[in-house]
């Protein structure tokens, strides 16, 4: 009877878990470049004497999706869209992290970011000098029109990498990056397109039919643990009688 309480509650634990990973999933089915997490979570053994047989459900970091979003024009010269399994990098305090938002931000001083993270280049944080004009090419390559100028001037190339045959996960920032904290590799295969964005890559109905599968779950480990509670009950009048 131990032992159905212990299976009951961290089932109901990993359950609750996996709600929090779906709610979070449907709250950006909007949000450009959004990539859905996945819920993982693996048996782990009761630490204990007498509790050998036991196993309960261990939540890990949540794995992420690489299906692609919906990609629609824009037309703005500073949106772009990747290819593939390639990401954007960015800087952060650890180094670097991954994004597939392609919505990059100038300020007044001609840095580059995206959601108010530097972006990063070949030759590091990109900064664009005054420029009437801006063209991100398909292979990363940054070239603007100096003001006053009639040619075209190549800045900078983002530094664009491939997450292919990398576990991924999230930072605390909602920013992507490797498992095993290695930063991922340039690869001169991504490409972009300009003038476009990618959408979140979250499928509102999958994850509205896998809350409903939870919450059936939710409903049956309770009934369990219920179930294991009367009998405690009648375990103890038996052996008081």
């Amino acid at each position: 009877m131990d032992k159905l309480i212990f299976t009951a509650v961290s089932g109901a634990e990993r359950t609750l878990r996996a709600q929090q990973v779906r709610a979070n999933n449907l709250a950006n089915a909007d949000t450009a470049g959004f990539r859905a997490n996945i819920e993982l979570a693996s048996a782990q053994a009761l630490a204990g004497y007498g509790y050998d047989d036991v196993h309960l459900s261990r939540n890990q970091a949540d794995a992420v999706s690489t299906r692609a979003g919906a990609v629609r024009d824009t037309g703005r010269p500073l949106d772009v869209a990747l290819n593939g399994n390639g990401y954007l990098a960015v800087e952060v305090e650890e180094g670097e992290a991954y994004t597939r938002a392609g919505a990059i931000d100038i300020d007044a001083n001609g840095a580059l970011s995206v959601n108010g993270r530097p972006l990063l280049g070949e030759g590091g944080p990109i900064v664009l000098p005054p420029h009437t004009a801006v063209d991100i090419a398909n292979d990363g390559t940054i070239s603007v029109m100096p003001e006053g100028g009639t040619l075209t001037q190549i800045i900078d190339r983002l530094r664009l990498v491939s997450a292919d045959g990398a576990a991924l996960t999230k930072n605390e920032a909602g920013l992507i990056v490797p498992r095993d904290g290695e930063p991922l590799a340039q690869d001169p295969n991504v490409t972009v397109r300009g003038r476009a964005l990618e959408g979140s890559n979250v499928s509102a109905v999958e994850e509205m039919v896998a809350v409903m599968s939870l919450n059936r779950s939710f409903e049956l480990q309770m009934k369990m643990f219920k179930a294991s509670d009367s009998m405690n009950e009648t375990g103890n009048r038996l052996i008081g009688a």
